[in-house]
């Protein structure tokens, strides 16, 4: 991924932005995301939560609600491209196929990142 301004990071998050590992802390250090910040754009990074407050695991049906969210500010920003890492799939211990579909009808500025097609984890 080149990094122009208009490349956005997207990652999983937990409420309290305590982005302390996974792609999380890369995007801390390489994509100006927040710590103590969520939810929402960071620098060239947004912030999915899928650990609530006290980083437990957030249910699926409420990350959706937090995808459905970013979906509506990817549409209302067309000029940016947003690339999507495996949300959910990592620390939260969610698969793919549990959360892939989240995304169907995302706006054509969102890409998935390579590492969705990593073996299904």
């Amino acid at each position: 991924m080149t990094s122009k301004v208009t490349d956005i990071f997207v990652f999983g998050s937990n409420l309290a932005g305590i982005h302390g590992a996974g792609a999380a802390r890369f995007a801390v250090l390489h994509h100006g995301a927040i710590y103590g910040r969520g939810i929402g754009i960071q620098g060239r990074s947004y912030g999915i939560p899928t650990k609530g407050w006290k980083i437990e695991t957030l249910p699926l049906e409420e990350i959706s609600g937090y995808v459905e969210r970013f979906k509506e500010f990817a549409r209302s920003n067309p000029d940016w491209t947003f690339y999507i890492t495996p949300i959910g799939c990592g620390l939260a211990g969610y698969k793919r196929p549990q959360i892939r579909p989240m995304f169907d009808g995302m706006p054509e500025n969102c890409r998935f990142a390579e590492t969705w097609e990593d073996a299904d984890l």
